[in-house]
C-alpha cells in the first residue's frame, strides 16, 4: 500500500475553468481506478493557477487476481457421436492456447457448451496508471486545445513539467508527450527553480514552503476568511460572489488580501454600475454598509508578498479609478435630457425585424400593463385575500407609464457601457426625473426574474410590467414562427415562460392566462401596427409551451412526472389553480388508498373510452339490480354533496380526501358487477354511474395518470 503522485504543470490556467478542471481530471480518475479494481484509501486533487494534481494514499500495488470464464461452442457441435472432440472443439481449444482436455462443460438454460475458465493475474498498478492519467486529461471538459510548439500533444494550456512518483520512486512513463520526473516547480516569483519532491506524500508541503497553496478549497477559504476580516475592520461586508471567488482563487498561488478605497464622489453613481466594473474588469470584493449600501473600499487578492504592500495598494487604486469615472462621466451625461426623452431613440431600434421597434413593443407592453392592472385590480375590489392586497390601489396610469418608460435606458450612455444595468439604470433616472416611486421601481423589477431562483418583483406596477413583457415576447416570437428549438432559444422564451408561471403562482394571482396572450395577440394586430401575429395558431402554441415549462419548473421541485402528467391531462390555464392542484394530487398519492383508486380511474377511462356513442349524464336509479351498484350511488351521490362546495373554493385536497371514499364501493362494483351487460339499458345505466365516478375525480386530476 503506497502513495502515488501525479502533476502536470503548465502554463497559467484559465481561471474560470480551473475547477471544473479539477474536478473532471479527479472524477475520471476515481472510475477508472474503480473499473479497473484498484483499491485505495484516499484521492485528492490539486488545482493551482500553474498546476492540476493527483495524490493518491494507500494504493493497492496491483489488480486482484481473477478469473474469466470463456465459452465455446455447443456440446453437440463439439464431440461427434463417439465422443470425440471435432474442429470446432479443437480450433476453440487452440485458440486459447490449451489442450482440448482442459476444457469443461458450461450448463446454462439454452442448454450446455464446451469452456475453459482462465486465470488472470492482475496487472501492476504502475503499469495502469500512466493511461489512466492520460485518459482523464483527454477527457476533461476544455472547449478549445492548443499545440505548443512542434509538439502534436494538445492541452488547454502548454505543459511544461510532468510528475509521476511511487512514494520516492519515479514511474518511467511518457504522459501528454513528456517524460515523467519527480521536479516541480513553486510560485512563479517568490520560488521559480525547479526543486525535487523527495517523497510522493510530501506534496502539499513542499508547496507550501514554496508559497503555492495547492489545495483549491483550502486557498479559497484562506481568500474567504481574509476577506471578512478585512471588511470588519471598516465595519463593512464583502460583495462575494461565487463564480467571483472560484475565479479569483484560481488566478492565485499564494493568496495576499488588501485592501484599498476611491473617493467618495463616485459613490453618487449607480453603485451597481461601480460594483459591475470593479467585479468584472478587476476582479475586486465590493464592501456594503448593513444596509447594503456601497462603501468607498475595495478588497483586492494579490498573488505576492510584497515588502511594501502599500504601494501595491496606491497601484490599484490608481488603475480603478478611470473605471469609476468613466462610469461617473456617462451617469452624468445621461442626466442632460429627462428619461422619456430617451424614448425617442427606441423608434429607430429595432427590437425584432419583422415585430418592429422597441418602441412599438414598448406600446404593447404598456397596453398589456394596463390590462393586467386592471384585471387585477377588480379582483382585488372583490376578493380580500392578502395577496391581492397591493392591487387595490393600483394606478392605471402609473403602470402605463412605467411600461412606456421601461425601455428607455437601452439608449443611455451607462447602459451602453454596463449592458447589465438595463432596468437598474432606469431606476435612477426615473427617480432624479420626479417620477412617482411606483413608476420608478416597476422599471428594475420588470426584468425579475432574472434567472432560476431569482427573487420576484415586489410592487404591483412591477409585477404587472414584468408579466406584460415577457408575453409580449413569448406571443411575438411565436407568431413569426421562431419558437425554440433543441437548445437554441435566442430571446430566452423558456425562462420568459417560466418567470410568468413563478409571478402567477408564488405571488397567488387568480389571472387566466388564456385571457392574458389573447389581449397580447389582440395588442399586435391593433390599428397602427405591422399585424404578422394571427390569433389561431399563435395562441395555441403560446399555450402550449407554457404548459410544456410546468413539467420543468415542478420536476426541479422534486414533483413526479406523472403527478404533472395527471394535472396537465384536464389543461387547467390558471397557473395558481394548476399549482393548488399539483400540491393536492401530491398529497393525495401518499396516502394508501392512492394506488387502487388511480387503477380503477384507469380502467373507468378505458371502458367510457371504448364506449358505442354518447353516455348518459343522469343514472336511474330503478335500474340498479345489483347491490354493489347501489352502495356505489350511493356513496357517489353523497361524495357530490361533500365536493360541491369545496370546488367552489378549490380545496383540491380535501376534494380527493373525499373521495377516498369510493375506494370500497368501486372495488366491489368491479368485483360483482358486470358492466357490459347484455341488456342495454342496465348497460347504459352502469356507464353513466362509471361517468359520475370519472367526472368527480376529473374535479381535480385525471388521477388514472399516476403511476403507483
Amino acid at each position: 500500500m503506497t502513495t502515488i503522485l501525479f502533476e502536470l504543470g503548465c502554463e497559467e490556467l484559465p481561471p474560470k475553468s480551473l475547477k471544473p478542471l479539477r474536478d473532471a481530471l479527479q472524477s475520471s480518475v476515481e472510475s477508472q481506478l474503480k473499473e479497473a479494481e484498484i483499491s485505495y484509501d484516499s484521492l485528492k486533487a490539486f488545482a493551482a493557477p500553474r498546476r492540476l494534481a493527483i495524490q493518491i494514499e494507500g494504493i493497492a500495488d496491483k489488480q486482484p487476481d481473477r478469473s474469466e470464464q470463456k465459452r465455446g461452442p455447443a456440446i453437440k457441435a463439439a464431440y461427434d457421436a463417439e465422443g470425440k472432440p471435432t474442429r470446432a472443439a479443437e480450433g476453440f481449444a487452440k485458440g486459447l492456447g490449451i489442450d482440448v482436455s482442459e476444457l469443461m462443460t458450461i450448463e446454462t438454460d439454452k442448454g450446455d457448451y464446451i469452456g475453459y475458465e482462465q486465470k488472470i493475474s492482475g496487472q501492476p498498478v504502475t503499469e495502469l496508471l500512466p493511461a489512466i492519467f492520460q485518459t482523464a486529461l483527454d477527457k476533461l471538459p476544455i472547449a478549445k486545445r492548443m499545440r505548443s510548439g512542434a509538439s502534436r500533444e494538445e492541452f488547454v494550456r502548454p505543459v511544461q513539467w510532468l510528475v509521476l512518483m511511487q512514494d520516492d520512486q519515479v514511474i518511467d512513463a511518457q504522459v501528454q508527450g513528456l517524460q515523467s520526473g519527480n521536479q516541480t516547480r513553486g510560485h512563479r516569483f517568490h520560488a521559480p527553480d525547479f526543486m525535487t519532491i523527495p517523497q510522493a506524500s510530501d506534496y502539499e508541503s513542499l508547496l507550501a514552503d514554496a508559497k503555492v497553496i495547492a489545495d483549491f478549497d483550502k486557498r479559497q477559504a484562506l481568500i474567504s476568511e481574509r476577506v471578512a476580516a478585512l471588511a470588519s475592520e471598516v465595519n463593512a461586508s464583502a460583495i462575494v460572489p461565487q463564480a467571483l471567488l472560484d475565479e479569483v482563487t484560481a488566478l492565485v498561488d499564494l493568496p495576499v488580501a488588501l485592501r484599498a478605497s476611491f473617493e467618495e464622489r463616485f459613490l453618487q453613481v449607480p453603485q451597481e454600475a461601480l460594483i459591475s466594473t470593479m467585479q468584472a474588469d478587476q476582479k475586486y470584493f465590493c464592501l456594503t454598509d448593513s444596509d447594503g449600501k456601497l462603501q468607498p473600499y475595495f478588497i483586492f487578492i494579490s498573488n505576492i508578498e510584497s515588502k511594501d504592500p502599500q504601494q501595491v495598494i496606491s497601484g490599484n487604486e490608481k488603475v480603478v479609478r478611470p473605471r469609476l469615472a468613466d462610469a461617473e462621466f456617462f451617469f452624468l451625461q445621461d442626466q442632460k435630457q429627462p428619461l422619456f426623452t430617451l424614448t425617442e431613440n427606441l423608434k429607430n431600434r429595432v427590437f425584432q425585424d419583422q415585430l418592429g421597434t422597441i418602441w412599438e413593443k414598448s406600446e404593447r407592453v404598456a397596453k398589456l400593463t394596463a390590462f393586467i392592472a386592471s384585471q387585477l385590480k377588480g379582483e382585488a375590489e372583490n376578493n380580500p385575500s392578502p395577496s391581492l392586497a397591493t392591487f387595490k390601489d393600483i394606478d392605471i396610469e402609473q403602470a402605463t407609464r412605467a411600461a412606456i418608460l421601461s425601455k428607455a435606458d437601452l439608449a443611455s450612455t451607462l447602459v451602453g457601457e454596463f449592458p447589465e444595468l438595463q432596468g437598474v439604470a432606469g431606476t435612477y433616472y426615473a427617480r432624479l426625473n420626479g417620477e412617482p416611486e411606483a413608476v420608478a421601481a416597476a422599471i428594475e423589477e420588470q426584468y425579475l426574474p432574472k434567472f432560476s431562483g431569482d427573487v420576484l418583483p415586489k410592487t404591483a406596477v412591477g409585477i404587472c410590467l414584468a408579466l406584460a413583457d415577457r408575453i409580449d415576447t413569448l406571443v411575438g416570437i411565436f407568431g413569426i414562427d421562431q419558437a425554440p428549438t433543441g437548445s437554441k432559444d435566442p430571446f430566452s422564451l423558456r425562462r420568459s415562460a417560466i418567470g410568468v408561471l413563478r409571478i402567477l403562482i408564488e405571488k397567488q394571482l387568480p389571472i387566466n392566462l388564456i385571457g392574458l396572450v389573447e389581449q397580447a395577440v389582440r395588442n399586435y394586430n391593433a390599428d397602427g401596427a405591422n399585424k404578422v401575429v394571427k390569433m389561431g395558431d399563435t395562441f395555441t402554441q403560446v399555450i402550449d409551451f407554457m404548459n410544456s415549462r410546468y413539467r420543468a419548473m415542478y420536476t426541479e421541485q422534486g414533483v413526479s412526472v406523472d403527478t404533472i402528467q395527471a394535472v396537465l391531462a384536464i389543461n387547467p390555464h390558471m397557473p395558481l389553480d394548476f399549482d393548488q392542484r399539483i400540491r393536492a394530487v401530491s398529497g393525495f398519492r401518499a396516502l394508501p388508498q392512492a394506488a387502487t383508486l388511480a387503477e380503477i380511474n384507469k380502467r373507468v377511462a378505458n371502458i367510457l373510452a371504448k364506449s358505442d356513442g354518447e353516455v348518459a349524464e343522469q343514472v336511474d336509479a330503478t335500474l340498479l339490480t345489483e347491490a354493489a351498484e347501489q352502495s356505489l350511488n350511493t356513496a357517489v351521490n353523497t361524495a357530490k354533496e361533500t365536493v360541491a362546495p369545496l370546488q367552489a373554493t378549490a380545496d383540491y385536497a380535501q376534494i380527493l380526501q373525499a373521495l377516498i371514499t369510493l375506494e370500497a364501493p368501486l372495488t366491489d362494483f368491479f368485483d360483482h358487477v358486470m358492466v357490459n351487460a347484455e341488456d342495454a339499458a342496465l348497460k347504459a345505466n352502469r356507464l353513466a354511474l362509471l361517468k359520475q365516478v370519472r367526472e368527480l375525480f376529473l374535479t381535480v386530476a385525471d388521477i388514472g395518470e399516476l403511476q403507483i
